[in-house]
């Protein structure tokens, strides 16, 4: 089942507030994405800018799994997620 554009933005805007709650992870998130703490507000509302923060979270399972319990969704939420959004489509190679 593919989920909506605007349900995966919901998710996105769910897991950039889940990662800003852990100022560890936070840290984490801003330094792998090149992001300061301001652009991630200003882009909240941008597509692309939720898209890489699902591909930040699916880099771990430990990520996805305490981000889905905080939120009472089910573990492929977020890859659903992701692939609703801009550049998330998977690749064909051949």
């Amino acid at each position: 089942m593919s989920m909506l554009r605007e349900s995966a933005e919901t998710v996105g805007l769910q897991a950039l507030a889940w990662l800003a709650g852990d100022e560890e992870l936070w840290l984490v998130f801003l330094g792998a994405s090149g992001a300061s703490a301001e652009d991630a507000k200003a882009r909240a509302g941008d597509a692309v800018f939720l898209g890489s923060v699902l591909d930040f979270l699916l880099m771990d399972d430990a990520w996805i799994t305490g981000f889905c319990d905080a939120q009472g969704l089910a573990y492929d939420v977020p890859m659903q997620a992701r692939a609703a959004l801009p550049g998330g489509g998977q690749v064909h190679w051949t």
